[in-house]
Parts: structure tokens; sequence; C-alpha cells
């Protein structure tokens, strides 16, 4: 089996995510998501629309999805070692996490294929430029292109 495997904060699901998992499950035939815990994500980014458990549970109903979990607070990395995956395919904006994945990798001695994907209609789907009124329909926020 060739695990694949790829990290995000998956907020608000857009037709760019899809696409991402699309992508990402060309490069094996087992997709593993790792979605942010809210604590990371609001230390890194801002405080999340959707708790983790509820983003869990909507990458969870995703056909090209076959395992979705959470993150680690204590070790983004240690969740690797557990799932063992053969490619871990990053998002082209993706800047958290993969400043130290190569050398923690090498230490490791794991051997593991990194990918970057194509951006997905790169401005209009960025997750910062989308917002949700009170009926959940999702609109690009102008003011923030």
């Amino acid at each position: 089996m060739d695990k694949v495997m790829v990290f995000g904060t998956f907020d608000i699901l857009h037709p760019g995510h899809l696409d991402f998992f699309r992508q990402a499950r060309k490069y094996g035939d087992y997709l593993v998501v790792v979605i942010a815990r809210d604590k990371t994500v609001s230390k890194l980014k801002r405080t999340p629309l959707n708790s983790e458990e509820k983003r869990l549970h909507e990458v969870e109903k995703i056909l090209f999805v076959d395992h979705a979990r959470l993150g680690y607070l204590d070790d983004p990395y240690k969740i690797i070692l557990e799932e063992r995956p053969n490619t871990i395919c990053l998002g082209y904006d993706q800047e958290f996490f993969i400043d130290k994945l190569e050398s923690f990798l090498e230490k490791c001695g794991l051997c593991v294929i990194i990918k970057k994907l194509k951006p997905y209609k790169k401005n209009q789907y960025k997750s910062r430029f989308l917002k949700c009124d009170r009926n959940n329909t999702l609109f690009v926020d102008k003011d923030n292109l």
C-alpha cells in the first residue's frame, strides 16, 4: 500500500481543498489527512470558525480521504512516525510545519517523498479570502483580496 499524507486546517471546505485531496490521492492508494488542532491554528493563523471535531467530521466524509485524524499539540511530526507515509503532499502555499520537515525525516531515517501540489484557482479559493454568511453560504470576501 502506498500511503499519502497531507496536513491542514480545512476550516471551510471548498473546491480548492477537494482538488488538493484529489491531487494528493494520485500519489498513492491510501490518503491520510491530518487536521490541525484548534490551539495550533489559533497560535499560527487565527481562531478557526469550526471546531477541530467538526473539521475532522467534515473531512472524513470526503470520497478521496481514506483516514482523517487530528494532529498532536506537542509534536506536529509525531504523527508521521505513527502513520509511516510513503509520500507527504504539501499545499502550494503551505508555510507552517514544512521548515523542519526534511531534517526530521532525515534524522528519523525515513525515506518519504515530499510533493508540492499545484494551486486550484489560486486566489479564488484561498481560505483566507473566504467567508460564510449566516446560512453557511460560502463567498469570496473581496475586502481581503
